[in-house]
């Protein structure tokens, strides 16, 4: 089964792994592209971008799987999230995700509509989304996630449902922050079985993946 994760985390913010630990467990699980987006607000921005553009280039090249440079911008004051995604893409990160209005953590009311106006690559753990900003995640062409993450994952259900209504695309990640929040085929199941969907939904949300990657990178792997 061939992995796409676009939402991990390492060392540098809230993580266990070195980036280095973190890819090459990605890629003995199967994956075939793996993004480093650890947690990134104004005091950290610079430094965490310099230290992954620095790695990726290196993992990819001795481990054989495509890893992208990013960021989870979090807790940004909804007013300023367009600003900070304009200056993550400006400092070299390929892939930006802004953290969702979660059930599992109270960030600023309206962030999910000022990220998905932002036009950032992919919404986060997005549970309180609203009908009206899934109608603007496909406006913007902004990935709806859901997640493996317990606590996170408890939005699935009705992240997946609004953006059935409204057409928008949807992405499995991890959130992953250690090696046992790796994606497998169990926790794949699992994920799909409470949003009420079969295994082989996974099929819709691996091509969104890849076309993700695709458009991030101009090829499908």
């Amino acid at each position: 089964m061939e992995i796409i994760d676009f939402h991990t985390h390492t060392f540098f913010s809230d993580g266990i792994l070195s980036p280095a630990e973190l890819v090459y467990s990605c890629k003995r699980n199967g994956c075939v592209a793996v993004a480093l987006t650890d947690h990134a607000d104004y005091s950290n921005l610079n430094t965490l971008l310099d230290a992954m553009k620095s790695a990726a280039p290196h993992l990819e090249k001795h481990y054989g799987l495509k890893v992208i440079p990013g960021v989870e911008l979090t807790y940004i004051p909804p007013e300023d999230i367009g600003r900070m995604v304009s200056r993550a893409r400006n400092m070299g990160a390929e892939v930006v995700l802004v953290h969702g209005e979660t059930p599992a953590e109270n960030v600023p009311p309206g962030t999910n509509s000022a990220a998905l106006r932002a036009g950032c690559d992919i919404l986060a753990h997005p549970g309180r989304l609203t009908d009206e900003e899934a109608e603007t995640a496909v406006e913007m062409g902004v990935l709806l996630e859901i997640t493996t993450r317990r606590g996170h994952r408890e939005g699935n259900r009705g992240v997946l449902e609004k953006a059935e209504k409204a057409g928008a695309r949807v992405i499995l990640n991890t959130d992953s922050h250690g090696p046992e929040d790796l994606l497998d085929r169990d926790k794949i199941k699992d994920v799909l079985k409470r949003c009420g969907k079969t295994p082989e939904y996974y099929s819709v949300l691996r091509e969104n993946a890849f076309c993700a990657l695709e458009k991030i990178r101009g090829e499908r792997k």
